[in-house]
């Protein structure tokens, strides 16, 4: 599910020859029972040491569901699984891929082809090298395993060839993303040794990240110890990790504050809690957006009066007013105002006005009450229920049903009628393509997509990133998206976060946390 589903709690916030002429750029199952990693020597004593002062205990409502990098592609679970896998690229506080496995990387003169050469003398957890062939492994998993929630961020990537510690990366067509997507989001690398029994490595992740899994409890809490062997070890403070499922959102604050947890994702309703019992309250720079999704090829959305009904019933400040209390704002785009590809153009393009809705419904021959809509969830979700006061504002009727396996009838494309949110994509190209292509996981109504999308999108891929015009290519792919029927944009809701005073400030990377140079109690 390339497009970072994420179901919150408990809303839905609805991844060698360095040749002259190329471009240089430098660089649930039994779920309680406790599955232990055979390889790894630290067992129970892992969990006792997690109180002393390099120990970060962190519980979070994210907690993955897969630890297969492959399968996990959907939340904001990249995050989690970002202490134990690496990836070529990483991207610092202005967003920019910047190295990580990968020192440097180089396109060919036709931006058809791109060499990562990747750092010497790294392995895996296992003990398998870092190298060409792992990268190879990674992506050609990623794009074949029947359960890989990645294939569809790849669809760019032809052949890989491996040759020593470089991995060239064949492309079918020119694009100038690779760097921004090729990061932790859509390419967390596993040991090729271990990722041979995909089930295993689910259960038991093996990685080249900056910890090590020695304990893992499905659903419910993975320990972890730091990686002697991590390339960047030597700016890793944290000595061991406990990483927690929040069991109830209204525990977390009193958890942080009696010293059970020293870090956790909150729900902007715990903030003002979390800042009287003296923690430290924090944004991380995010991506997020909540949008309500519409299948324009299933009644009523094949008549385009209804979609319009739709957008101009849709008050996006109360979702706002309601949902985050001061930490969102509105928007209409797949992206926050201000984000490079956020496109001021298409700003308000349709303003709340009921009763223009009306008259839409009107013109389609509806009458107040005669449309009856099935709104489908995964779970309870207050979002659901703004949508449907709205839309009954203008005389649609909206019944909310909670579908638990609602993500296969979502993504075979079968529902009319949900609500989803994102948390974004290092590369804006990406995001756009998921909400807006014909094979988009996000957009219901594939394969559907606006009549200049294709062109657009294929400019961006054109375009260096470096290029003085790429901001407003990229905008112009974001303007020929919202063309498309098929979403409403409501809100950007922050990434909310509550720690220890004890812990340094973390990193300011774009909708990621980096434990690099963070220390706990001052220990270093």
């Amino acid at each position: 599910m390339s497009g970072r589903l994420t179901p919150r709690r408990p809303r839905l916030d609805l991844r060698s020859a360095r040749r002259p002429g190329r471009l240089r750029a430098a660089a649930l199952g039994t779920a309680f029972v406790a599955v232990l990693v055979p390889s790894l020597t630290a067992c129970a004593g892992d969990a006792s040491s997690a109180s002393g002062d390099s120990a970060l205990k962190w519980t979070s409502s994210y907690f993955p569901a897969h630890w297969d990098p492959v399968v996990a592609g959907s939340g904001a679970q990249f995050r989690h699984l970002a202490l134990v896998y690496a990836s070529l690229t990483r991207v610092d506080e202005s967003g920019k891929a910047v190295p990580d496995l990968a020192e440097s990387w180089e396109y060919n003169d036709r931006g058809d082809e791109i060499t990562f050469h990747l750092r010497p003398g790294l392995k895996f957890s296992d003990g398998a090298p870092v190298d060409g062939t792992a990268v190879k492994a990674a992506i050609e998993r990623a794009q074949k395993q029947k359960n890989s929630a990645l294939f569809g961020d790849l669809t760019s990537i032809g052949k890989v060839r491996a040759d020593g510690l470089d991995a060239v990366i064949e492309l079918t067509q020119v694009d100038y993303q690779i760097p921004q997507l090729l990061g932790e989001r859509v390419l967390q690398i596993a040991s090729p040794t271990a990722a041979k029994s995909p089930a295993k490595l689910d259960q038991n992740p093996v990685g080249a990240g900056p910890f090590v899994v020695s304990q893992l409890v499905p659903g419910t809490k993975a320990v972890l110890r730091k990686n002697p062997d991590y390339w960047d070890a030597e700016n890793i403070h944290i000595d061991n990790v406990e990483l927690t499922s929040a069991p109830d959102a209204s525990t977390v604050v009193s958890g942080l504050r009696t010293g059970v947890y020293n870090f956790a994702d909150i729900e902007p309703s715990q903030a003002d809690e979390a800042k009287k019992a003296g923690l430290d309250v924090f944004v991380q720079p995010g991506f997020n957006a909540s949008n309500i999704s519409l299948n324009v090829n299933k009644a009523p959305f094949d008549d385009d009066r209804v979609v319009d009904a739709v957008r101009h019933a849709i008050n996006r400040q109360e979702f706002v007013d309601k949902l985050t209390f001061g930490y969102g704002e509105v928007t209409d785009q797949p992206f926050p105002k201000g984000y490079v590809a956020y496109d001021p153009k298409s700003e308000d393009a349709y303003p709340y006005d009921p009763e223009k809705a009306k008259k839409l419904l009107a013109r389609a021959g509806h009458k107040a009450g005669d449309l009856e809509l099935d709104l489908v969830i995964p779970a309870e979700d207050p979002q659901a229920e703004i949508v449907q006061s709205q839309l009954a504002e203008v005389g649609i009727t909206v019944d909310i049903k909670i579908d638990k396996n609602w993500a296969t009838p979502f993504f075979a494309k079968e529902l009319a009628f949900s609500l989803y949110g994102t948390t974004g994509r290092d590369s804006a190209l990406q995001t756009l393509t998921a909400h807006f292509g014909p094979d988009g996981p996000l957009n219901l109504s594939s394969p559907y997509q606006p009549k200049a999308f294709e062109e657009a999108v294929a400019e961006v891929r054109r375009t260096p990133l470096e290029a003085a015009g790429y901001p407003e290519v990229l905008r112009s792919a974001t303007r020929a998206g919202l063309e498309s029927k098929a979403l409403v944009f409501t809100h950007s809701a922050p990434n909310l976060m509550a720690k220890s005073k004890s812990i340094s400030d973390l990193p300011k990377n774009p909708a990621h946390i980096n434990w690099t140079g963070v220390t706990i109690g001052g220990a270093k």
